[in-house]
């Protein structure tokens, strides 16, 4: 058994493609029509389509019971990206118990989309602030080793 890719339902394919494009820098790489597959292997599906698909009259959006979780490497630079957007945040950016920053948003039919920092960036922000290896694995709650590979 293997996962190939997340598939969102939506709307209005072309105002979610335009959305992954501006928020996320995704691009269309696999064009089905009424599914698209974008850079990072998420696929956007019409919402006719599946509703054809599976039977149903009805679909429901916005449950707030999952997330597409992405991780960048230049979180500040990406916060003042989407600073410029129209965007309808879950929460503002917030620091994780073990450090890791994050900020949660709402895509055009209310899919809850994450942003992490890259947790190699984070124990480097916590290096670069002065904490020896030790103090952030204490600090991080992970194993020394990881963040010895994470500083190689």
């Amino acid at each position: 058994m293997k996962l190939q890719t997340p598939m969102l339902v939506v709307k209005d394919m072309d105002k979610s493609v335009s959305f992954y494009k501006k928020a996320l820098g995704l691009e269309v790489i696999v064009d089905f029509g009424a599914n698209k597959t974008l850079t990072g292997g998420l696929a956007l599906q019409a919402l006719e389509s599946w509703k054809e698909f599976i039977g149903a009259h009805e679909v429901s959006f916005g449950g707030n019971d999952g997330e597409i979780y992405f991780e960048e490497d230049d979180f500040d630079g990406f916060i003042q990206r989407l600073s410029l957007l129209d965007i309808d945040y879950v929460h503002p950016v917030k620091e994780h118990g073990w450090g890791q920053r994050v900020v949660r948003f709402y895509d055009p039919d209310k899919h809850v989309i994450e942003i992490g920092e890259n947790l190699n960036a984070v124990c480097q922000r916590f290096i670069d602030s002065g904490m020896t290896p030790e103090q952030v694995a204490q600090r991080m709650g992970i194993p020394l080793a990881y963040i010895q590979k994470c500083l190689l």
